[in-house]
C-alpha cells in the first residue's frame, strides 16, 4: 500500500470534571467524550528519500517536529524501523486550538495509517497506549465514540452512543490557551461539578433530554473562559433561546456546541448565528458512533 487516505474526527465533551491538580503538573479529569462527523483530511504516501514531510492548507500550522502529526509518524517509524519516508498531507477544517481536539485526532489517524501501510500489526490498545506519549486525547482519538475519560484523559471506559440529534457547532473568533485556562483554574475551590455519573445513567437509558438536562454546567473550564471571553456565554445564551436542549464550551473552549432534537431547530440557530456574527466558522453535525478508526 503506497498511499492511504484517512479521515480525522473531532470530538466534544458533553462534560468535563476537573478533580484535582496533581504534583506532576496534569490535572485529574473526569470527561465524557463524544466524536462527531466533523473531520480533517490525512494522505499518507510513501516516499523513497528518508524523513517526513508534512503539509498543511494552514499557513501558520507548524509542519515539523512541533505538528503533532510529525510526531505521530516519528513514534512508529523509530520504533520499528521503518526505511524510507512518509509524505503526510494535512487538510485542516476542523477549528484549529478550539477544544475539539483536532491535533489529536490528526495523530490518531496517522498512527493507524502506518500500522496499516506497513503492515506493523498493532492493536487498537497497542496504538493507545502509544498515542499517550503523544498527548493525552490521542487514546482517545484512536478509540472514537462515547466515552468516559479519566485520569489524565488516558483511562477509557466506553459508553453507550449518544441517542440521535442534531449538533451546532459554533467557532467564536477568539483563541484560547489551554495552559492559560488549566493555570488558572481554581481546581480546589470549584463551586460546582458536573453530574458526570448522571450523565451516564441518561447515556444508558437512551435519554437524551435527560443528558442534556445534566449538562447546564458541565464544563468546569467555563469558570476561567466565560469571564476573559464574554462571547462563549453570549454564544450559548442564543443556542438556547433558539431551541437548543443543551448549550456548553467544549474542552477548553472556545468553541461551543448545541444538542437539538430537530435539524430544523438547529438549522434556525445556524442562520441566526450566522446573521448576528457571534461565530467565525459554524457546523451542522451528528454524533458518530463508531468505534475505532476504520
Amino acid at each position: 500500500m503506497e498511499k492511504m487516505q484517512l479521515k480525522a474526527l473531532a470530538k466534544i465533551n458533553l462534560g468535563l470534571d476537573v478533580l484535582r491538580r496533581r504534583e506532576d503538573g496534569y490535572h485529574e479529569v473526569r470527561m465524557i467524550m463524544q466524536t462527531v462527523h466533523i473531520y480533517d483530511r490525512i494522505l499518507l504516501e510513501k516516499q523513497a528519500d528518508p524523513g517526513i514531510r508534512v503539509k498543511t492548507n494552514l499557513y501558520y500550522l507548524p509542519a515539523n517536529e512541533n505538528n503533532l502529526v510529525y510526531k505521530a509518524a516519528k513514534l512508529l517509524m523509530e520504533e520499528f524501523g521503518i526505511r524510507g519516508g512518509i509524505g503526510i498531507d494535512l487538510k485542516k477544517y476542523i477549528p484549529v486550538a478550539a477544544g475539539m481536539a483536532g491535533g489529536s485526532s490528526d495523530a490518531a489517524a496517522v498512527l493507524f495509517g502506518i500500522n496499516r501501510m506497513y503492515g506493523l500489526g498493532l492493536s487498537t490498545e497497542e496504538l493507545m497506549r502509544r498515542g499517550v506519549k503523544i498527548g493525552a486525547d490521542v487514546p482517545y482519538c484512536v478509540m472514537r465514540g462515547t466515552a468516559l475519560a479519566e485520569g489524565i484523559g488516558e483511562v477509557l471506559t466506553p459508553l453507550p452512543p449518544m441517542p440521535p440529534c442534531c449538533i451546532l457547532v459554533a467557532k467564536p473568533g477568539v483563541s484560547v490557551s489551554t495552559r492559560f485556562v488549566y493555570e488558572n483554574l481554581q481546581a480546589d475551590g470549584l463551586s460546582f461539578h458536573p453530574d458526570i455519573d448522571g450523565m451516564r445513567e441518561a447515556l444508558e437509558q437512551r435519554d437524551l433530554k435527560g443528558l442534556a438536562a445534566r449538562m447546564g454546567q458541565g464544563n468546569v473550564l467555563e469558570t476561567v473562559t466565560v469571564p476573559e471571553y464574554p462571547v462563549i456565554q453570549r454564544l450559548k445564551d442564543t443556542m438556547m433561546r433558539c431551541g437548543a436542549q443543551a448549550a456548553l464550551m467544549s474542552g477548553s473552549g472556545p468553541t461551543v456546541f448545541g444538542v437539538f432534537e430537530s435539524r430544523q431547530a438547529a438549522k434556525k440557530a445556524f442562520a441566526v448565528l450566522k446573521r448576528g456574527h457571534l461565530a467565525k466558522q459554524l457546523f451542522l453535525t451528528t454524533p458518530y458512533n463508531r468505534r475505532a478508526i476504520p
